[in-house]
């Protein structure tokens, strides 16, 4: 962390109290020098006063959000005043959070872990989807394993996407991807309530994490809802024909599938996950089941230990 003040003793007392609760901590005492040592130190967070010579501290958290080298660091504006102009103005200058002068050392530490966590969070996110990504989605299959909790896993991922995208376009691709998620979501949503958890893998891969009895319906929902939704993703002649027919490179007229949606499901019902590896390993040979059968459709893992 750095913690930039032109005040000594402030800038003191938040870096003892920060490397009491274990954090490294660096410290600068102006705008100039903050810029050098953020460039220097790639810091997880600044905490950055805003009263200070040379260069206040917003304009040093905007020319920290400017360079790529600092452009995803945490920010936290100490102020003296509790204007409502001036934290408006920090937190557009790119704060994340701000603190009032006088502070105590529990509102410190509670303000730096809860960026800190919320940071994390947001590093954990698909920017496209907005959904959890692949470190959030190991973590909630270890939790469920760890429990002992009876659960099921559904991978999916779309088939013949790779055609769509280079024959559509990107921008077609990623709102394809952006529906499929809300489509996920709005299903597992439907029969587990806010009990289920979706992720983004990546690419066209998503997966869902939920209890085993409603597993089917929801891949059946998931099926059945993208079927319904793909119709705004084609010219109606494709929709017609039933395919998309576009020429190679080398001239060739070539006949390309619809895109379609497979699941494949793996759940507590009749075994026992030993770790997360497992579990996905099981979903995803059931989603490579589903893709041998025509449109969009799933297959479960049936087999005993």
């Amino acid at each position: 962390m750095l913690v930039v003040d032109d005040d000594p003793d402030i800038a003191r007392f938040v870096e003892v109290n920060l490397r009491s609760a274990g954090y490294e901590v660096a410290v600068a005492g102006d705008g100039e020098e903050a810029l050098d040592r953020a460039a220097e130190l790639r810091p997880d967070l600044v905490l950055l006063d805003v009263m200070m010579p040379r260069i206040d501290g917003f304009e040093v958290a905007q020319r920290l959000r400017r360079s790529p080298q600092t452009a995803n660091t945490s920010i936290i504006m100490l102020t003296a005043k509790a204007l409502s102009a001036d934290k408006v103005t920090g937190l557009q200058s790119g704060a994340d959070d701000y603190i009032i002068k006088p502070f105590d050392p529990i509102e410190l530490l509670a303000r730096v872990k809860g960026t800190l966590r919320r940071a994390k969070e947001m590093r954990n996110l698909s920017p496209l989807t907005g959904l959890p990504g692949n470190i959030r989605i190991q973590e909630e299959i270890e939790r469920q394993v760890r429990e002992g909790r009876p659960f099921a896993v559904l991978y999916c991922d779309l088939d013949n996407f790779k055609a769509y995208n280079d024959q559509k376009g990107f921008v077609r691709g990623d709102r394809l991807i952006q529906a499929v998620a809300r489509i996920i979501q709005d299903a597992v949503v439907e029969h587990v309530g806010t009990d289920g958890f979706v992720g983004h893998v990546g690419g066209d891969d998503f997966v869902a994490v939920l209890a085993p009895d409603p597993s089917e319906d929801v891949a059946k929902r998931v099926c059945e809802r993208f079927d319904e939704a793909r119709s705004a993703f084609y010219e109606p002649e494709d929709l017609e024909r039933g395919f998309v027919r576009v020429e190679d490179r080398k001239g060739v007229l070539q006949d390309i599938p619809l895109v379609a949606i497979s699941v494949g499901i793996a759940s507590t019902d009749r075994r026992q996950f030993a770790h997360y590896g497992e579990a996905v390993a099981v979903a995803t040979e059931m989603k490579s089941f589903a893709k041998r059968q025509p449109g969009s459709s799933y297959a479960v893992d049936r087999r005993a230990e």
